[in-house]
């Protein structure tokens, strides 16, 4: 029997994107993005081959783990700066870094996927462009760096 769809498996339907949360951590308050990307991790390749190696290739090995920067986007409300005073904490070797907790929601409001970036500081911030003749909400972006990149889901 075809399904109709009255009764949705959550093996059968993949997870809409458009329905998440992020949590900024470090006692900063919560906002409302527009759009989040970068969540990424890969291994990089170690290439060997050993001189009495029969095989005329390099064998393959995984390296050290790289985590890609974070870009979140989210509109410019009045006097909210805070992205650039997260910014200003970056001194030399030294910054506020927090955790970065991104949840993807069901239609409940549920997490069904959590991702945690451990130890995330902020490496660009980049406000608005401006345009007298756009009809565009202005929308600003901060990139952040992290140190790990978990996934929590329970």
């Amino acid at each position: 029997m075809a399904d109709d769809g009255s009764i949705q498996s959550e093996k059968l339907w993949p997870i809409s994107k458009f329905y998440f949360t992020v949590d900024l951590g470090g006692g900063m308050k919560n906002a409302s993005f527009l759009e989040v990307s970068g969540l990424d991790v890969e291994a990089q390749i170690i290439e060997y081959r050993h001189g009495d190696s029969k095989i005329f290739s390099n064998q393959k090995m995984p390296g050290l783990v790289k985590f890609g920067n974070i870009t979140l986007k989210k509109g410019v409300l009045v006097k909210d700066n805070q992205f650039f005073d997260w910014y200003t904490t970056v001194k030399m070797n030294t910054v506020k870094r927090v955790t970065v907790t991104i949840k993807l929601l069901d239609e409940g409001g549920n997490p069904t996927m959590t991702w945690a970036l451990q130890n995330a500081w902020p490496t660009k911030v980049t406000g608005t462009d401006l345009k007298s003749d756009g009809n565009e909400v202005a929308v600003e972006t901060i990139e952040i760096a992290h140190e790990g990149l978990k996934i929590v889901n329970k």
